[in-house]
């Protein structure tokens, strides 16, 4: 056997991070023995929950930005990069103002703790971190998105958006460092795990494998991405957390070779070589082009000799991390930018014109004016949306089943999968980006069959029984951009009024009126579907 050799596992060398002081209440030092002790009163844990999940829902950090402006000032961008990175901007701008969340889904609230040995709470700190999540969540125009099981397969909305995911480590010192993240739905279910084997590891293979699986990825968690690809692991759940933290930025700063300790590093080589390769896949940013991705980080664990598990995962242009952390000196948060608008060009770029599109018409004679299009075209929408997800879907399958008519309105209008965040006072609508639009493909098919859905508009790629159930029906499923909830909210949805299913609250179905709502022909009457031919 070899000498005894602790390694620890992630060597993180630097943190430059900038962070500013929120108080230097609640932390005071003891001495013990000799030893110094950092106190932390639990009303500090709250207080830094409760700001650091405010500041995540309405900021995003300046190097993510800044990464997002880059896109409009590269000349081998495709226009639909460009308009895509400039509505990112603007929509980043709008929620900047503290009223509207960049993204409907304000998603579960995460918190990674690393508490040093010297510090002492004396409570329950998942406990205190909890309830400043659900003052946060309270206070501010945020979306309650967590359901708890009664039964195995009842569910309820708890209305507070916890419980909260609350992971706490042990750590040398006298600090508490903290990573909170605010994780949407379609993000969340765009993290893969691999169990694969040693033959994975080559050249060849090991490329093969990262196109293959970059398709699964898709649009619908809204890039421009920040990609985790996490290869090793001493167990599958220890590859899924570094996924997690990777894409974050937690680990930027990790060694770039390993030991004979095991420590993770960074594999830039492979970072470039999987950019590249995410470049060329021309999915770009939503609609086609160079950018799906801003950066990606590929960390290398040690594993079993007979497993290799491989974890894929995202954040997506709804970045939402934000770095804290408590000592001696007082209880700190990163900053993040707060005047997003510097970044945007004062000048736009010169694109085609879309095409208009008046939905306040009957049916047919919208789809006779799509029909005329072929996919990738950029529309501007105006008139009257059903807005309906999940839940509702599957309420009206129900009734289908039970030989009841479908409801009118599904006929009448088109369907946009979204589920709105709470309303600001004197605002018509609160942050009401597009949903994932996977979710309801088993729908389409049988609502089509009745005349209903016949087009959709939400974000994403969809699956073959979609593109089938268009051109069989004469359908057209509409590609809206994933991300900028906000500024749709503020200048593109007029009206929301409740229509059915009041007791879905969030999932209820809903009217809104629209004016310049952008969007894309991607699956159309004739079979065509842009994400297939890419």
């Amino acid at each position: 056997m070899s000498d005894f050799f602790y390694q620890k596992p992630f060597p993180i060398k630097d943190d430059t991070t900038k962070y500013r002081l929120l108080t230097k209440d609640y932390v005071s030092t003891i001495e013990v023995d000799g030893r110094k002790f950092l106190k932390v009163d639990p009303k500090g844990l709250e207080l830094l929950s409760q700001e650091a999940m405010a500041d995540v829902s309405f900021y995003l950090r300046t190097a993510h930005l800044e990464k997002v402006a880059k896109i409009l000032d590269d000349p081998e961008a495709s226009d639909n990069d460009r308009f895509v990175a400039r509505t990112l901007l603007e929509n980043a701008a709008v929620a900047a103002e503290g009223q509207l969340p960049s993204c409907q889904d304000t998603g579960t609230a995460i918190v990674v703790g690393k508490k040093g040995e010297g510090v002492i709470t004396g409570s329950n700190d998942a406990e205190a971190l909890s309830r400043g999540i659900y003052e946060t969540y309270k206070e501010r125009n945020l979306r309650y998105s967590q359901v708890v099981p009664l039964t195995m397969t009842e569910e309820k909305n708890t209305g507070t958006n916890l419980p909260a995911q609350i992971d706490i480590y042990s750590d040398q010192g006298n600090s508490y460092e903290f990573l909170f993240m605010a994780k949407g739905g379609g993000s969340a279910n765009k993290t893969f795990l691999y169990q694969q084997t040693k033959a994975l590891l080559n050249e060849e293979s090991l490329t093969a494998f990262v196109k293959e699986k970059l398709k699964s990825i898709g649009t619908a968690a809204c890039p421009p991405y920040h990609l985790a690809f996490v290869v090793g692991g001493t167990s599958a759940e220890a590859n899924m957390a570094t996924v997690k933290k990777a894409s974050a930025g937690y680990y930027d700063h990790l060694p770039t070779e390993g030991n004979m300790g095991g420590q993770a590093f960074r594999d830039v080589e492979w970072e470039e070589k999987i950019q590249k390769i995410c470049q060329e896949s021309l999915i770009g940013a939503q609609f086609g082009g160079k950018y799906f991705t801003h950066d990606v980080k590929v960390i290398r664990l040690p594993r079993h000799a007979a497993s290799c598990p491989v974890g894929i995962g995202v954040s997506c242009s709804a970045d939402r991390n934000i770095k804290a952390k408590i000592n001696e000196d007082g209880i700190w948060l990163e900053e993040l930018e707060k005047d997003p608008r510097r970044l945007i060009p004062t000048e736009e770029s010169q694109m085609d014109n879309p095409v208009e599109i008046d939905l306040n018409r009957p049916m047919d004679e919208v789809l006779a004016e799509l029909t005329k299009y072929p996919i990738k075209t950029r529309l501007n929408l105006k008139g009257t949306l059903i807005v309906a997800r999940d839940i509702a879907h599957a309420r009206i399958k129900e009734m289908l089943d039970n030989g009841e008519e479908m409801p009118e309105y599904f006929k009448n209008h088109p369907i946009y999968y979204a589920g709105p965040a709470k309303t600001p006072e004197g605002m018509p609508s609160g942050s009401f980006g597009p949903t994932t639009a996977g979710r309801m493909d088993p729908y389409v098919g049988p609502f089509q069959a009745k005349r209903g859905s016949m087009i959709m508009l939400a974000k994403g790629n969809r699956s073959q029984q979609v593109t089938d159930a268009c051109n069989e029906h004469g359908g057209f499923y509409l590609g809206s951009i994933g991300g900028p909830a906000a500024i749709l909210a503020k200048e593109n949805i007029k009206s929301v009024e409740l229509v059915d299913f009041e007791d879905l609250g969030m999932e209820a179905v809903r009217k809104i009126e629209i004016e310049n709502f952008p969007a894309f022909i991607i699956v159309d009457d004739k079979g065509n579907d842009f994400f297939a031919e890419l």
